[in-house]
Protein backbone atom coordinates (compact mmCIF):
# COMPACT_ATOMS: atom_id res chain seq x y z
CA UNK A 1 0.00 0.00 0.00
CA UNK A 2 2.80 2.44 0.90
CA UNK A 3 4.57 1.64 -2.36
CA UNK A 4 1.39 2.32 -4.33
CA UNK A 5 0.87 5.58 -2.44
CA UNK A 6 4.42 6.75 -3.10
CA UNK A 7 4.12 5.89 -6.79
CA UNK A 8 0.80 7.76 -7.04
CA UNK A 9 2.29 10.87 -5.42
CA UNK A 10 5.40 10.65 -7.60
CA UNK A 11 3.25 10.40 -10.74
CA UNK A 12 1.16 13.34 -9.55
CA UNK A 13 4.14 15.64 -9.02
CA UNK A 14 5.78 14.60 -12.32
CA UNK A 15 2.63 15.61 -14.20
CA UNK A 16 1.75 18.55 -11.95
CA UNK A 17 3.18 21.25 -14.27
CA UNK A 18 0.85 20.17 -17.07
CA UNK A 19 -2.11 20.01 -14.71
CA UNK A 20 -1.33 23.35 -13.06
CA UNK A 21 -0.86 25.20 -16.35
CA UNK A 22 -4.00 23.72 -17.83
CA UNK A 23 -6.33 25.95 -15.84
CA UNK A 24 -6.22 28.55 -13.08
CA UNK A 25 -8.55 26.76 -10.68
CA UNK A 26 -10.72 24.02 -12.21
CA UNK A 27 -11.29 23.35 -15.91
CA UNK A 28 -13.72 25.74 -17.54
CA UNK A 29 -16.01 23.71 -19.81
CA UNK A 30 -15.74 21.88 -23.10
CA UNK A 31 -15.78 25.09 -25.15
CA UNK A 32 -12.65 26.46 -23.49
CA UNK A 33 -10.94 23.07 -23.63
CA UNK A 34 -11.57 22.85 -27.37
CA UNK A 35 -9.94 26.26 -27.87
CA UNK A 36 -6.74 25.33 -26.05
CA UNK A 37 -8.06 27.04 -22.89
CA UNK A 38 -7.57 30.47 -24.49
CA UNK A 39 -10.65 31.45 -22.53
CA UNK A 40 -9.96 34.63 -20.53
CA UNK A 41 -12.36 36.63 -22.75
CA UNK A 42 -15.20 34.09 -23.18
CA UNK A 43 -18.57 35.27 -21.75
CA UNK A 44 -20.41 32.06 -20.89
CA UNK A 45 -21.42 29.92 -17.91
CA UNK A 46 -17.87 28.65 -17.41
CA UNK A 47 -16.51 32.18 -17.06
CA UNK A 48 -16.84 31.56 -13.31
CA UNK A 49 -13.66 29.45 -13.72
CA UNK A 50 -11.96 31.09 -16.70
CA UNK A 51 -12.41 34.77 -15.83
CA UNK A 52 -15.15 35.65 -13.37
CA UNK A 53 -15.57 39.13 -14.91
CA UNK A 54 -16.96 37.63 -18.13
CA UNK A 55 -19.85 36.21 -16.11
CA UNK A 56 -21.40 39.71 -16.19
CA UNK A 57 -22.42 39.11 -19.83
CA UNK A 58 -24.56 36.05 -19.00
CA UNK A 59 -28.17 37.01 -19.76
CA UNK A 60 -30.15 34.06 -18.37
CA UNK A 61 -29.98 31.62 -15.47
CA UNK A 62 -27.69 28.72 -16.41
CA UNK A 63 -26.57 25.50 -14.73
CA UNK A 64 -23.98 23.06 -16.04
CA UNK A 65 -21.89 19.97 -15.38
CA UNK A 66 -18.38 19.22 -16.59
CA UNK A 67 -16.08 16.21 -16.56
CA UNK A 68 -12.61 15.59 -17.91
CA UNK A 69 -9.97 12.88 -17.87
CA UNK A 70 -6.29 13.42 -18.59
CA UNK A 71 -3.80 10.87 -19.94
CA UNK A 72 -6.22 7.96 -19.43
CA UNK A 73 -5.37 7.88 -15.70
CA UNK A 74 -8.42 7.51 -13.46
CA UNK A 75 -6.77 9.56 -10.71
CA UNK A 76 -6.62 12.56 -13.08
CA UNK A 77 -10.39 12.90 -13.44
CA UNK A 78 -12.22 16.13 -12.63
CA UNK A 79 -15.96 16.69 -12.19
CA UNK A 80 -17.56 20.10 -11.65
CA UNK A 81 -20.99 21.68 -11.23
CA UNK A 82 -21.61 25.37 -11.92
CA UNK A 83 -24.58 27.76 -11.79
CA UNK A 84 -24.83 31.44 -12.72
CA UNK A 85 -27.74 33.73 -11.89
CA UNK A 86 -27.86 37.19 -13.57
CA UNK A 87 -29.84 40.15 -12.25
CA UNK A 88 -30.81 43.33 -14.06
CA UNK A 89 -29.42 45.81 -11.53
CA UNK A 90 -26.95 44.01 -9.29
CA UNK A 91 -24.79 41.99 -11.66
CA UNK A 92 -24.36 38.23 -11.98
CA UNK A 93 -23.68 35.70 -9.24
CA UNK A 94 -22.29 32.20 -9.51
CA UNK A 95 -21.53 29.12 -7.43
CA UNK A 96 -19.29 26.17 -8.27
CA UNK A 97 -18.41 22.74 -6.91
CA UNK A 98 -15.54 20.57 -8.10
CA UNK A 99 -13.59 17.42 -7.30
CA UNK A 100 -10.30 16.10 -8.70
CA UNK A 101 -8.44 12.88 -7.88
CA UNK A 102 -9.10 9.52 -6.24
CA UNK A 103 -8.83 7.91 -2.81
CA UNK A 104 -5.06 8.47 -2.63
CA UNK A 105 -5.08 12.18 -3.50
CA UNK A 106 -8.09 14.43 -3.96
CA UNK A 107 -8.79 18.14 -4.28
CA UNK A 108 -12.28 19.56 -3.72
CA UNK A 109 -13.62 23.08 -3.87
CA UNK A 110 -16.68 25.23 -3.41
CA UNK A 111 -16.63 28.76 -4.79
CA UNK A 112 -18.82 31.84 -5.10
CA UNK A 113 -18.33 34.70 -7.54
CA UNK A 114 -19.89 38.00 -8.52
CA UNK A 115 -19.50 40.17 -11.63
CA UNK A 116 -20.90 43.52 -12.70
CA UNK A 117 -20.92 45.37 -16.01
CA UNK A 118 -20.05 49.08 -16.05
CA UNK A 119 -20.42 50.41 -19.58
CA UNK A 120 -17.92 48.61 -21.78
CA UNK A 121 -16.09 47.17 -18.76
CA UNK A 122 -16.92 44.12 -16.65
CA UNK A 123 -15.38 43.49 -13.23
CA UNK A 124 -15.57 40.32 -11.15
CA UNK A 125 -14.28 38.67 -7.98
CA UNK A 126 -14.34 35.12 -6.64
CA UNK A 127 -13.65 33.34 -3.34
CA UNK A 128 -13.05 29.62 -3.18
CA UNK A 129 -12.59 27.14 -0.33
CA UNK A 130 -10.28 24.21 -1.17
CA UNK A 131 -9.77 20.93 0.64
CA UNK A 132 -6.80 18.77 -0.31
CA UNK A 133 -6.61 15.24 1.10
CA UNK A 134 -3.71 12.79 0.89
CA UNK A 135 -4.22 9.20 2.05
CA UNK A 136 -2.29 8.62 5.25
CA UNK A 137 -1.62 12.33 5.80
CA UNK A 138 -5.10 13.74 6.38
CA UNK A 139 -6.58 16.84 4.77
CA UNK A 140 -6.07 20.60 4.89
CA UNK A 141 -8.08 23.59 3.74
CA UNK A 142 -7.23 26.89 2.07
CA UNK A 143 -9.15 29.90 0.76
CA UNK A 144 -8.20 31.53 -2.55
CA UNK A 145 -9.25 34.98 -3.76
CA UNK A 146 -9.36 35.90 -7.45
CA UNK A 147 -10.34 38.89 -9.58
CA UNK A 148 -10.88 39.62 -13.26
CA UNK A 149 -11.51 42.31 -15.87
CA UNK A 150 -13.06 42.16 -19.32
CA UNK A 151 -13.71 44.94 -21.84
CA UNK A 152 -14.80 45.46 -25.44
CA UNK A 153 -11.97 47.65 -26.76
CA UNK A 154 -13.62 48.31 -30.12
CA UNK A 155 -16.57 46.53 -31.72
CA UNK A 156 -15.59 42.89 -32.15
CA UNK A 157 -12.31 43.11 -30.17
CA UNK A 158 -12.28 42.00 -26.53
CA UNK A 159 -9.63 42.14 -23.79
CA UNK A 160 -9.60 40.00 -20.66
CA UNK A 161 -7.33 39.66 -17.62
CA UNK A 162 -7.60 37.34 -14.61
CA UNK A 163 -5.55 36.86 -11.45
CA UNK A 164 -6.11 33.63 -9.51
CA UNK A 165 -5.10 33.14 -5.86
CA UNK A 166 -4.16 36.77 -5.20
CA UNK A 167 -3.62 35.96 -1.53
CA UNK A 168 -1.17 33.10 -2.38
CA UNK A 169 -2.93 30.68 -0.03
CA UNK A 170 -0.97 27.73 1.34
CA UNK A 171 -1.89 24.26 2.56
CA UNK A 172 0.03 23.92 5.83
CA UNK A 173 1.40 20.54 6.88
CA UNK A 174 1.18 19.03 3.39
CA UNK A 175 4.76 19.74 2.38
CA UNK A 176 3.80 23.42 2.91
CA UNK A 177 2.12 23.21 -0.49
CA UNK A 178 1.05 26.53 -1.99
CA UNK A 179 -2.03 26.75 -4.15
CA UNK A 180 -1.02 27.85 -7.66
CA UNK A 181 -0.90 31.62 -8.17
CA UNK A 182 -1.67 32.42 -11.79
CA UNK A 183 -2.12 35.54 -13.91
CA UNK A 184 -3.39 35.55 -17.48
CA UNK A 185 -4.42 38.07 -20.12
CA UNK A 186 -5.60 37.83 -23.69
CA UNK A 187 -7.54 39.15 -26.65
CA UNK A 188 -10.40 37.79 -28.71
CA UNK A 189 -11.47 39.07 -32.12
CA UNK A 190 -14.66 38.33 -34.01
CA UNK A 191 -14.11 39.48 -37.63
CA UNK A 192 -17.61 38.29 -38.49
CA UNK A 193 -20.41 36.47 -36.70
CA UNK A 194 -19.34 32.88 -37.46
CA UNK A 195 -15.66 33.18 -36.47
CA UNK A 196 -13.90 33.87 -33.16
CA UNK A 197 -10.11 34.06 -32.75
CA UNK A 198 -8.49 34.11 -29.29
CA UNK A 199 -4.95 34.44 -27.95
CA UNK A 200 -3.78 34.38 -24.35
CA UNK A 201 -0.66 34.37 -22.17
CA UNK A 202 -0.77 32.61 -18.81
CA UNK A 203 1.91 32.76 -16.10
CA UNK A 204 2.02 30.44 -13.12
CA UNK A 205 4.51 31.87 -10.60
CA UNK A 206 6.20 28.47 -10.38
CA UNK A 207 6.49 27.73 -14.13
CA UNK A 208 7.36 29.34 -17.43
CA UNK A 209 4.80 31.44 -19.29
CA UNK A 210 2.36 29.62 -21.55
CA UNK A 211 1.07 31.04 -24.84
CA UNK A 212 -2.31 29.72 -25.95
CA UNK A 213 -4.42 30.30 -29.03
CA UNK A 214 -7.85 29.10 -30.07
CA UNK A 215 -10.38 29.29 -32.89
CA UNK A 216 -14.14 28.78 -32.99
CA UNK A 217 -16.13 28.54 -36.22
CA UNK A 218 -19.91 28.11 -36.47
CA UNK A 219 -21.00 25.80 -39.25
CA UNK A 220 -24.60 26.54 -38.27
CA UNK A 221 -25.11 29.91 -36.55
CA UNK A 222 -25.82 29.43 -32.82
CA UNK A 223 -26.24 25.67 -33.39
CA UNK A 224 -23.06 23.82 -34.37
CA UNK A 225 -19.48 24.99 -33.78
CA UNK A 226 -16.05 23.51 -34.48
CA UNK A 227 -13.06 24.47 -32.30
CA UNK A 228 -9.31 24.01 -32.16
CA UNK A 229 -6.40 25.40 -30.16
CA UNK A 230 -2.91 24.81 -28.79
CA UNK A 231 -0.67 25.49 -25.80
CA UNK A 232 3.08 26.08 -26.22
CA UNK A 233 4.20 25.12 -22.70
CA UNK A 234 2.45 21.75 -22.52
CA UNK A 235 2.69 21.03 -26.26
CA UNK A 236 -1.02 20.31 -26.31
CA UNK A 237 -3.22 20.52 -29.42
CA UNK A 238 -6.98 20.46 -28.93
CA UNK A 239 -10.02 19.87 -31.09
CA UNK A 240 -13.68 20.15 -30.18
CA UNK A 241 -17.27 20.68 -31.17
CA UNK A 242 -20.30 22.31 -29.62
CA UNK A 243 -24.00 21.84 -30.24
CA UNK A 244 -27.01 23.80 -29.02
CA UNK A 245 -30.59 22.53 -29.11
CA UNK A 246 -33.12 24.95 -27.65
CA UNK A 247 -31.99 25.50 -24.03
CA UNK A 248 -29.43 22.68 -23.96
CA UNK A 249 -25.75 23.14 -24.82
CA UNK A 250 -23.25 20.30 -25.30
CA UNK A 251 -19.50 20.68 -25.80
CA UNK A 252 -16.85 18.01 -26.28
CA UNK A 253 -13.10 18.46 -26.66
CA UNK A 254 -10.19 16.13 -27.33
CA UNK A 255 -6.62 17.06 -26.44
CA UNK A 256 -3.35 15.41 -27.34
CA UNK A 257 -0.01 15.96 -25.57
CA UNK A 258 3.30 15.34 -27.32
CA UNK A 259 4.51 12.97 -24.58
CA UNK A 260 1.86 12.28 -21.96
CA UNK A 261 -1.12 11.16 -24.03
CA UNK A 262 -4.68 12.27 -24.52
CA UNK A 263 -7.39 14.12 -22.63
CA UNK A 264 -11.17 14.14 -22.98
CA UNK A 265 -13.51 16.94 -21.90
CA UNK A 266 -17.32 17.05 -21.85
CA UNK A 267 -19.70 19.71 -20.57
CA UNK A 268 -23.49 20.01 -20.53
CA UNK A 269 -25.33 23.24 -19.74
CA UNK A 270 -28.97 24.22 -19.51
CA UNK A 271 -30.14 27.79 -20.06
CA UNK A 272 -33.48 28.82 -18.62
CA UNK A 273 -35.78 31.13 -20.52
CA UNK A 274 -36.31 33.64 -17.73
CA UNK A 275 -34.13 36.71 -18.26
CA UNK A 276 -32.58 39.09 -15.74
CA UNK A 277 -34.74 40.23 -12.84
Amino acid sequence: MRLALRFSLYLLFVLLPCLAQAQADVPGGGRAAGMGNASVTLPDLWALHNNVACMASVQQLQVGAYTENRFGVQAFTTVALTAVYPTARYGSYGVSLSRFGDTQYSRQSIGIGAAHKLGQFSLGAKAEVWQVAVSGYGSRKAVTLSAGLQAEVVPGLYFGAYAYNLNQARLADIADERMPAIMKAGLAYRPYKKLLLAIETEKNLDYDADFKAGLEYFLLPEKLALRTGFSTLTGQATFGAGFRARQLQLAYAFGTYTVLGQSHHLSVACQFRKGKS
